[in-house]
């Protein structure tokens, strides 16, 4: 059952978000005296029951000042979207469809998705979420992709596309994310015989490389890949200790599993957790009462 929890002091916020742990929240920045606010109340209230797994929080802009200014809140009402006390996303304004299609995006990434959100992959990534609600799609950038067929397609969920190789099996796919995260494992769901074999990783690349420094230049890391791994989809840890600070990822697929001319690839998942960035709005309650100067 849904339900949307309303804040009413400034001191609750960080310890909703903290509690919330990789499930998304959603809050609804809102004044009382705001018309538009109160047209789409009832919404964000369906909304709620609509999306179980996440997070409804209500601010009131007015009882919790230092919250919204904190948040760059300059306008009623504003949504925003957290995830590990993170902020990945907002909107503005009283449209209930374009809330719902940015709850439709994040929701069913990092962890606390819909109803099969508990299965192999969650136990397999304990403490760890997907990533993919921190990717820059924009930013992001595959070498030698069809154009039918896509990093995007590989990048959502599985079963509406797939992204494949153009003129030969290599691939480079560069994915960026809006803030450091640490990397744990890496999912890749693929054909047995089309899917990647071996790859090289790269991280924190000024520009994305060329197939002649993929293939010269040193990794951060070589995995080579199995058919079950592909088939069965499962997390492939990393070396954890080298993935600490990552802004950006880059993937050099040299071959695939059964030598074919083309490398698909269904699903791509990173599974890690961003690095928590400190707040400087959290310290000005610390450093002094309101209105004493710094």
């Amino acid at each position: 059952m849904g339900l949307v929890r309303g804040l009413e002091h400034d001191r609750n916020f960080q310890t909703e978000l903290a509690s919330a742990g990789t499930k998304l929240v959603i809050v609804d920045f809102t004044a009382t005296w705001c018309g538009p606010c109160q047209r789409i109340a009832p919404a964000f209230q369906q909304l709620s029951t609509k999306y179980p797994n996440a997070v409804f929080l209500k601010v009131d802009v007015d009882k919790c000042a230092e919250t919204a200014a904190s948040q760059n809140v300059s306008s009623m009402p504003t949504f925003i979207f957290y995830r590990n006390r993170t902020k990945i996303d907002m909107c503005q304004g009283a449209n209930a469809t374009e809330l719902e299609a940015k709850i439709v995006e994040h929701y069913g990434s990092g962890g606390a998705g819909g109803a099969g959100d508990d299965d192999d992959d969650t136990e397999a990534v304990a403490g760890h979420m997907d990533l993919s609600s921190f990717i820059i799609k924009s930013q992001c950038e595959c070498l030698n992709e069809s154009d039918d067929h896509n990093l995007e397609h590989g990048l959502t969920a599985e079963g509406s596309g797939y992204l494949e190789s153009d003129c030969d099996e290599q691939l480079i796919i560069s994915i960026t994310f809006r803030q450091a995260v640490k990397i744990h494992s890496l999912k890749i769901k693929a054909p047995t015989d089309k899917g990647p074999k071996n790859l090289k990783l790269f991280i924190n690349q000024p520009r994305t490389i060329d197939f002649d420094m993929a293939d010269s230049n040193t990794s951060i890391q070589d995995l080579t890949l199995t058919p079950k791994d592909l088939e069965e989809g499962s997390p492939v840890p990393l070396r954890y200790v080298k993935f600490q600070n990552v802004m950006n990822l880059q993937i050099f697929i040299k071959d695939n599993q059964g030598g074919c001319e083309t490398t698909q690839i269904n699903h791509l998942a990173i599974y890690g957790s961003p690095i928590v960035t400190t707040n400087m709005g959290d310290f000005k309650r610390v450093a002094g009462k309101k209105g004493e100067s710094h």
